[in-house]
């Protein structure tokens, strides 16, 4: 899949957007709402733009860093700390749907751009906005990344081997999962829009996601007052469910409720095990699972990861092979799913990215627009703006743009 000028258009075509944003959290939740139409004009600081073009990879002064979070996005660059780049700004709001940033609480009050100015000046606008820990409380001014996040939220604690250090998740998990929630959250305030006219403001921050993710953990917690222990790759409730020895690797399996179990066990051809008052539910397998996996591995490290997999399908139980990435892109699965895609880089030839999770039979996501280069969109935002060349010219050799 490449971007196509043929393709159809998006849910959210006609929807602008000003993208504040920078680093993860906030621009994964514009190249989404790009993804699926929306225009989005990414405006950055002259001179060195989003931080992360200077991170990772690069190749040729392009960033595959920044590449994976700003498709679909029109750059323009502009000094927000003077007078006349707020001025753009208000311009480009006067016509906009979604303003999204990612500044610490006040950030953008200072800029002359308090809630009561957003209300009052553009009724139907809809603020999206990522912070840390909230814009209310004891943390709101604190700075946070996604490791701070990760080890706040509970979710670090929740994480890695019972008898190791808490773990964190490799991918940047809080700011991927606080941009889904604003990306969702303006949509709804979109929605919202059409049958009130009114805008909102709509905030998501970098704990609260992982939080809103603790589910039956939580659960748990909040029914017995016992915080979870960690378990590794065990299932802090269910068991067997987990990773077991084959004769050439770790395979993946899930039964995760007794009609599964009792298939696993018949695959196995071990389903007296049932019968023995250690194994016979749930709860007394959580007490002797060091037991039951010590039998279990016995049967299992006999045979090759790709036998029990093709064996434990044909049998209805949920299992797979633990890929590296390499392994992840090149499954047919995975290819089928269009889940590696290339954008369309110019001299830069075609630059892999991850495809779209949210599949739309009417109106699928797209690569409409390229990864933009730093300010590669100034002068034509800006003449539709109605400013004209010799405008366009002073802008630039005052250093606005």
């Amino acid at each position: 899949m490449t971007n196509s000028p043929a393709q159809a258009a998006g849910s959210l075509e006609g929807i602008r957007v000003i993208d504040l944003t920078r680093v993860i959290s906030g621009p994964f939740c514009t190249q989404i709402l790009g993804d699926h139409g929306a225009e989005v004009i990414k405006v950055e600081p002259p001179g060195r733009g989003d931080i992360v073009r200077s991170q990772g990879n690069i190749m040729d002064g392009f960033s595959w860093y920044f590449a994976q979070f700003n498709r679909n996005k029109r750059s323009l660059t502009l000094d927000l700390r003077s007078e006349a780049g707020k001025a753009i700004l208000h311009r480009l709001l006067e016509g906009a749907d979604v303003l999204v940033e990612n500044f610490r609480p006040g950030v953008l009050e200072k800029m002359g751009l308090a809630d009561a100015t957003l209300r009052e000046r553009y009724p139907r606008l809809v603020v999206g906005r990522i912070n840390g820990f909230g814009s209310t409380g004891p943390y709101r001014d604190r700075p946070a990344y996604d490791f701070i996040a990760q080890a706040m939220s509970g979710f670090m604690g929740v994480n890695g081997p019972a008898d190791g250090e808490p773990m964190r998740a490799a991918p940047p998990i809080s700011d991927m999962v606080a941009s889904q929630n604003l990306a969702f959250g303006i949509c709804a305030a979109l929605v919202r829009r059409e049958r009130s006219g009114q805008g909102d403001i709509v905030e998501t921050a970098l704990t609260n996601g992982l939080i809103g993710m603790m589910g039956y953990l939580a659960a748990e917690y909040f029914a017995t007052g016992q915080v979870p222990a960690r378990t590794g790759n065990d299932h802090p409730m269910l068991y067997p469910y987990g990773l077991f020895r084959a004769s050439d690797g770790e395979v993946a399996i899930a039964p995760s409720n007794d009609i599964m179990v009792e298939r696993f066990l018949r695959a196995l051809d071990m389903l007296h095990l049932l019968d023995d008052e250690r194994f016979a539910d749930n709860a007394r397998r959580m007490v002797h699972r060091e037991a039951l996996r010590e039998i279990l591995t016995r049967v299992i490290e006999r045979r090759s990861v790709d036998a029990w997999i093709a064996h434990l399908n044909r049998a209805g139980v949920p299992c797979g092979r633990v890929h590296d990435l390499r392994e992840t892109f090149d499954d047919p699965q995975v290819q089928a799913q269009q889940m590696k895609i290339e954008l369309d880089q110019g001299p830069l030839g075609r630059i892999p990215a991850t495809g779209f999770p949210v599949k739309m039979s009417e109106a699928p996501a797209a690569v409409h627009r390229p990864v933009p280069d730093l300010g590669e969109h100034s002068d034509e935002v800006l003449r539709e703006l109605g400013v004209d060349e010799d405008g366009i010219a002073e802008l630039r050799a005052r250093g606005i743009i």
